[in-house]
């Protein structure tokens, strides 16, 4: 699902003016913790886990869940929270200016086969957690964060 109805809504009334966002960010980990899910994103053709933006009034966990099940047509349990981190401002290609406060997850897969299910990816599939498919830095150093396996969140200061 590209655009949720809630934001342009938004939009009608305040056109580009920047958005502050709640957003999710998936590490999907199958149970032996040897593959990681990553999808192809159709507007830009970059590698990336499983992200989307939270839902008014949707907890963060569950929004990574969704946004598991509606982009890569699977079903995750989340573990637990790693990351929190407000990325800076950015225009899309529309001219929308939004800023996203991120809640990066670790999320066991449970069922499912990776499928780019809803046209915002155009693949969807495993990579082995040593050699995931080229990535921002940000992306790759979450990835690094699930699999250390720490109980605690980390925050930006």
């Amino acid at each position: 699902m590209p655009t949720p109805d809630f934001i342009l809504e938004l939009r009608r009334s305040i056109g580009h003016d920047l958005l502050w966002l709640p957003a999710v960010t998936a590490i999907v980990l199958d149970p032996p913790r040897e593959r990681t899910l990553a999808v192809r994103r159709a507007d830009n053709d970059a590698w990336t886990p499983v992200t989307g933006i939270v839902d008014p009034g949707e907890e963060p966990a569950t929004a990574a869940v969704r946004e598991v099940r509606e982009e890569a047509d699977m079903e995750c349990t989340p573990v637990r929270l790693i990351d929190v981190r407000a990325h800076p401002p950015q225009t899309h290609v529309n001219g929308d200016r939004a800023q996203y406060l991120v809640h990066c997850f670790v999320c066991e897969h449970v069922s499912g086969d990776p499928f780019p299910a809803d046209g915002e990816n155009t693949e969807a599939r495993w990579f082995p957690v040593d050699q995931p498919p080229p990535m921002k830095e940000h992306f790759l150093d979450q990835l690094q964060l699930a699999l250390e396996d720490r109980p605690e969140t980390r925050f930006r200061r």
